[in-house]
């Protein structure tokens, strides 16, 4: 066993827990942080189900987003369903057999880079263009999205220009799975995109990505419009109120 295998399996093993644990913990802080006022952005709905479906539009379609601004919408929708068809298609590295629908799925999560790399590069040109967006800026805004970039590049790269050995490298993603390791191919590029993979998942639990579970927290989007036939008291609240 290679040192460059044993370093990358034990750094995907800590990126994993990481991941798990402070995402867990983000999810568990959200949902025990109180809520004392009803603040639904209007117009809001008045029923649970309403929410459900308001929610859901606001997950898939980025609903208030496109009601705000267009240009922003269209790149931040090409990113994120981009991204969400690449993350679908690699699924092959994670699956023996592979299933039917990831495979129909490999020529549209293959090009789809392409379309989450333009998302990308859009979203950052925004933040050089537009004052308002660059005066709010931080640099690890900039760095997350450079991160994302670089993930994106690597993975155009390994597809059309420097083409790896995918059985290899699925039997390395298998073995971590199955606590059996197998050899990693040194491939430079493979390298570089795992190793840019790995440090977005350690990065994650703590960056603005945590927007990712946290918009079904988000008071604004998931409260009923009943403040006038129910009156709402936060749980820690209740005992002054008796």
């Amino acid at each position: 066993m290679s040192l460059l295998t044993i370093t990358f399996a034990l750094l995907f093993y800590l990126a994993t827990a990481i991941l798990i644990g402070g995402v867990a913990y983000k999810i568990y802080i959200y949902s025990s942080t109180p809520v004392p006022l009803k603040i639904p952005t209007m117009p809001a709905p008045l029923t649970t189900t309403g929410v459900v479906m308001r929610m859901g539009r606001e997950v898939v379609l980025f609903e208030s987003l496109f009601k705000s601004n267009k240009w922003i919408w269209i790149f931040g929708w090409m990113f994120h369903f981009s991204l969400l068809l690449v993350l679908l298609r690699h699924l092959r590295y994670f699956t023996q057999p592979v299933w039917s629908w990831v495979v129909l799925i490999q020529p549209f999560g293959r090009y789809a880079a392409f379309a989450m790399v333009a998302g990308l590069l859009g979203l950052w040109a925004r933040r050089f263009l537009v004052d308002r967006v660059r005066y709010i800026s931080t640099p690890s805004d900039h760095l997350m999205l450079a991160l994302l970039l670089g993930i994106g590049l690597s993975g155009v790269a390994m597809s059309f220009v420097s083409h790896v050995d995918i059985i290899d490298v699925k039997m390395f993603m298998l073995g971590l799975m199955m606590f059996h390791w197998q050899e990693l191919p040194p491939e430079p590029i493979l390298l570089v995109h795992l190793s840019l993979v790995a440090l977005l998942m350690i990065v994650f639990p703590i960056s603005k990505l945590l927007h990712a579970p946290g918009v079904f927290f988000s008071p604004t989007r998931n409260q009923v419009d009943d403040s006038r036939e129910v009156r709402h008291v936060a749980d820690w609240a209740v005992h002054f109120d008796q």
